[in-house]
């Protein structure tokens, strides 16, 4: 049985404090070969860094969130620049533009994620967009940006198929974790079923969004079998199929 690559995780989260450790040394044995966990902020860019140096299956992405965007200036920016040239590296993100609250304002949010595009195409590293509520702010950057030269992947994707089809056409990947299973998520279903099996990743965006039935509680890699059985129902091919599928696409996003 292929194993599974958890494209987008962030194990420095404090709900890992407790097990940490454990629960990673775990996951090769139980079938979860890579992970990239994914920095958002500065702080936790550095954890996710110290992450990425003791195991060797755990990859970096290093970027700050949009609703982090405060603490960014000229210095901090140094600071991150600096941080996405180690070796373990594989992106720059999650990056991008958040709604839903209303801070920090949309301008600032805006300028960051800028800036962070213009860091990947320096560094030559695709990048990791988180998106919401902004659907069209975010596209006219992308597009502005030249974000399809740039490549990546959209995370969590909550969008319609509609809006599926204008990232996949930038040469997107589109990134499913747990939402999937949902018995309100007839939009992403819909998504996922006209997203070519070729462009998708899988990821758990852990410790939040954990698949049904464990809806609710920490989410881990362990959970994302929850995911592929999902996944292969709504596109009507085997497990096995999404596996290897994920899993190649996983390799091709980060470049490994």
């Amino acid at each position: 049985m292929r194993e599974i690559f958890d494209t987008h995780a962030h194990y420095d989260d404090e709900a890992f404090d407790e097990d940490r450790e454990a629960l990673l040394a775990g996951l090769p044995g139980q079938g979860i070969a890579r992970v990239v966990n994914v920095g958002s902020s500065l702080d936790s860019c550095k954890r996710t860094i110290e992450l990425a140096e003791k195991y060797d299956y755990i990859y970096a992405a290093l970027g700050v969130h949009p609703s982090e965007t405060a603490q960014l200036d000229e210095d901090s920016f140094q600071c991150l620049k600096e941080m996405c040239r180690m070796d373990k590296c594989v992106a720059v993100g999650e990056i991008g533009l958040d709604y839903y609250w209303d801070e920090p304002e949309r301008e600032l949010q805006k300028k960051w994620f800028v800036r962070q595009l213009e860091l990947a195409r320096e560094c030559s590293l695709p990048v990791v967009i988180h998106s919401r509520e902004a659907a069209m702010d975010t596209v006219d950057i992308m597009t502005a940006q030249k974000a399809g030269e740039i490549g990546g992947v959209v995370h969590c994707f909550s969008y319609t198929r509609e809006t599926a089809r204008i990232f996949l056409d930038m040469g997107f990947y589109i990134g499913i974790g747990g939402v999937l299973t949902f018995k309100n998520a007839k939009k992403l279903k819909e998504a996922a079923a006209y997203i070519p099996m070729d462009r998708i990743v899988l990821e758990t965006d852990c410790p939040y969004l954990a698949p049904v039935p464990y809806r609710g509680k920490r989410n881990c890699s362990l959970n994302l079998p929850y995911v592929i059985a999902e996944l292969a129902q709504v596109k009507g091919i085997t497990e096995e199929k999404v596996r290897e599928a994920a899993w190649n696409n996983g390799l091709r996003l980060y470049r490994m």
